[in-house]
């Protein structure tokens, strides 16, 4: 057990970690104040949280860079660090939504797919149009059976398709490597 607790003693895993509990936190608190202020927090409205991960992520690289690497960075130092601080917020941020949808008020969720539902109809003409009326019932179906624990899931798959790109140049903006190691 206590090899296995070392493994994520270094930096490069324990500093990302740390970030990302902190930004699953803060968006679970951005889905709180959407809640609060009666805006549906769950679905695209939501995905405006990334910035908190963009920020998140920088000064993830930025802490790692000032105090573990003496002012330098590896791109794959970077690409890590971006990637775990992502996944691990992802993953606290979804957590914690299921929770609240679970015991604090799972009418939220209802009112979330009757919304689904409901937007789904208003594009059914041009959504037929471009996919055939058997998919669009099956795309409806799929709403009427989607579970509260998928938005776990959805909330990883959602910010990673969305990451790809800031974290590859974020991991360029802050690489440097030191003098002796660098190649011509």
């Amino acid at each position: 057990m206590s090899s296995f607790l070392n493994y994520f003693n270094k930096p490069l895993l324990k500093i990302p970690l740390i970030f990302g509990a902190a930004t699953g936190v803060m968006a679970f608190l951005f889905f709180l104040g959407l809640y609060l202020i009666g805006v549906m927090p769950l679905g695209n409205k939501r995905t405006l949280d990334i910035g908190i991960y963009l920020i998140m992520m920088i000064s993830a690289c930025w802490y790692y860079r000032k105090k573990v690497g003496h002012g330098y960075m590896h791109f794959w130092e970077g690409l890590t660090i971006g990637y775990v601080v992502n996944s691990v917020g992802a993953f606290v941020s979804g957590w914690l939504v299921y929770l609240f949808i679970a015991w604090i008020d799972p009418g939220l969720f209802v009112r979330y797919l009757a919304e689904m539902k409901q937007l789904l109809m208003q594009g059914k003409p041009e959504l037929v149009k471009r996919i055939g009326e058997v998919e669009f019932q099956a795309m409806l179906k799929s709403v009427s059976q989607t579970k509260p624990g998928e938005l776990i899931t959805d909330e990883l798959s959602k910010k990673t398709v969305l990451a790809v790109l800031p974290i590859l140049i974020i991991s360029l903006l802050f690489r440097r490597q030191a003098p002796e190691t660098a190649h011509p």
